[in-house]
Order: C-alpha cells, then structure tokens, then sequence
C-alpha cells in the first residue's frame, strides 16, 4: 500500500531529524509509495527551519507551516487533507510512538479489512494525573458522543484515507480528529505497540489543554450539556417544590417562624447557581456558533516547503 505520514509539529526542532531518518528507512521497506508531511504548527522556536531542511534533503518530505498555533487536531487535519497516498498514519514528533512499530498498524489495518486501526500502547508513559486525565476524556467521548471506539484511541493511528471525506466539509477553530473519523467508518481496531519516553524536553499538551480539548468534544460535538442544563432545571424545580411543600406545611400546622437568613440564602444560592450553569452552557455553544460564523479559519498555511513523492 502507499501511505502518508503526517506528523503535527511543535518544539521538536531536536527530534524531527532522527524521526524522519527512522521513518524513510521503515516505509521504504514496508510500502510502495509513501511520504511524511510534517505540519509545523505556528511554533516560536527553529521547528520550521529544520522541517523546511528536511523537505529539501528529502524527496518523500512535505513541509507545512501554518500561520499561528492552531492545535494538534486543527494541525492534523491540514496534513490530512494534504495527503496524497492511500493511507494516513498520524504520529508524534516526540519519538514516543516508534516508527518501527508503524508496520503493526498496516498489518492489522490491511489483513483485518479494517479502515483505521489505533495503536494503544502497553504501558503509559504519562504521569499519575495525566493517565487519568486522559482516560476521563476517552470516557466522555465514548458514553456522552457514543464513540465506541473511544477507550483505545491513541495519537498513533492508521486510516484509509478516503475516510477525510467524511469530514471535508469541516471548518471552523474546533477540530476532534478521533471524533470526526467516528462519522466515517465503525470498522475500527486496535493493536498494541510500544511506545518510548519522550528524548527530550516535556510534553505540550498540558493537563488543562486535555481539559479544553474534552470540552471541545462536548460542547463541540454533542447536545448531552444542553440536555443536562434541561435535567439540572428539572432536579432544583423539584428540590423548590419540595422547600415550598415544607412551608405550606409548617404553615398549616402553625409552626412557623419567621424567616431566618440562612433559609433564604441557601435557596437563593441554589436557585442562582443552577441558573447560572445553564446560562454558561449555552454560553459555549453561542460562543462556538459565533466563531463559526463570523469565519474562524480551522488553519491558515503559511509556507510550504517540498513537493515530490517518493516511488
């Protein structure tokens, strides 16, 4: 099979070298065609000057820089809808996911008749908080957006490329790779890989970029807040039902007092904290509608670099 290999860049100007190297020399053995797309996502540091480099050294490498720093799914899908071979393999620039273990996915993607194929690693490399940061997320994407394939997904994957057409009509700031991929196919699968720490430095996609990126699958891709915004009204409805109960019945049997402040405040607090949720969520979605509409780019391409493909 010919295969694409884009890769989303980002401070890894020390690493993206040894990555490439590694990476000609596995496709070269184990496909066709192939060529690696390297997305340099508006990074401050000389990652563009070595990916650039790279492109001119190497025929079977494309270089992209995009104009500022859109995010790892924005990025992704730009190489995505570069790709000209017959099946995207997405990795990261950190040497955590070894090219040598890129022959695993095609194997189990082409002899399993699969369209995308995850490689989940036996061990995380992450710490404590951010293993479980990451599996709270998978968690929402699998029971809220019903992605069944949520619990396995991985950066590291292998796709058929045809599967883009399920999303080419995407646009907008918010992309979810996994989730738009979700739309096209439920032939999905897994094999296990090794996965390696990272050589150098410490990761960018920070605790809170995980948190904002499962609240771009939620509000993003789903109804389920706005649907819980309705429940939260239902639940304190009942609970003030329920308060004005006790008074009327207090009341009727004549034992009543007046009313004391940490009553009132507790009701009105309550009250106003369930308004308050509710008016925050369709706040996300007003937000998210509005930077759609008034024409938020999913990426900009600034320079290209590199243009042939390897045979």
């Amino acid at each position: 099979m010919s295969v694409s290999v884009v890769i989303p860049c980002y401070r890894s100007a020390r690493t993206l070298e040894e990555l490439v190297t590694r990476l000609l020399a596995v496709l070269t053995d184990v496909t066709r065609q192939h060529e690696v797309i390297l997305v340099v996502d508006g990074c401050p540091e000389d990652t563009w000057s070595v990916a650039a480099d790279l492109a001119r050294r190497f025929g079977a490498v494309r270089a992209i820089d995009l104009s500022r720093n859109y995010g790892q799914h924005n990025a992704l899908v730009a190489g995505i809808r570069e790709a000209r071979m017959d099946v995207v393999v997405t990795l990261d620039d950190d040497l955590q996911h070894p090219p040598e273990q890129i022959p695993l996915l095609l194997a189990t993607l082409q002899g399993d008749r699969l369209d995308l194929v995850y490689g989940t690693p036996h061990d995380e490399e992450h710490g404590p908080l951010r293993n479980l940061a990451s599996q709270a997320a998978k968690a929402a994407l699998s029971g809220l957006l019903g992605v069944r394939s949520a619990r396995v997904t991985s950066a590291f994957r292998a796709f058929r490329t045809h599967l883009r057409d399920g999303f080419a009509q995407f646009s907008g700031p918010h992309a979810c790779l996994d989730v738009a991929l979700s739309w096209a196919t439920t032939r999905i699968g897994t094999v296990n890989v090794r996965m390696n720490r990272r050589a150098h430095g410490r990761s960018n996609y920070t605790l809170g970029l995980l948190a904002r990126h499962t609240m771009t699958m939620l509000f993003g891709y789903s109804a389920i807040p706005l649907r819980a915004a309705s429940y939260l009204g239902f639940a304190v409805g009942l609970v003030g039902m329920v308060l004005g109960g006790v008074v009327l019945w207090s009341f009727a049997v004549g034992d009543t007092t007046v009313a004391g402040f940490t009553t009132i405040a507790s009701m009105v607090a309550l009250f106003s904290s369930a308004q308050l949720m509710a008016v925050g969520v369709l706040g996300e979605y007003v937000g998210r509608i509005h930077a759609s509409g008034v024409g938020r780019p999913t990426y900009v391409v600034r320079e290209r670099a590199g243009s042939s493909v390897s045979v």
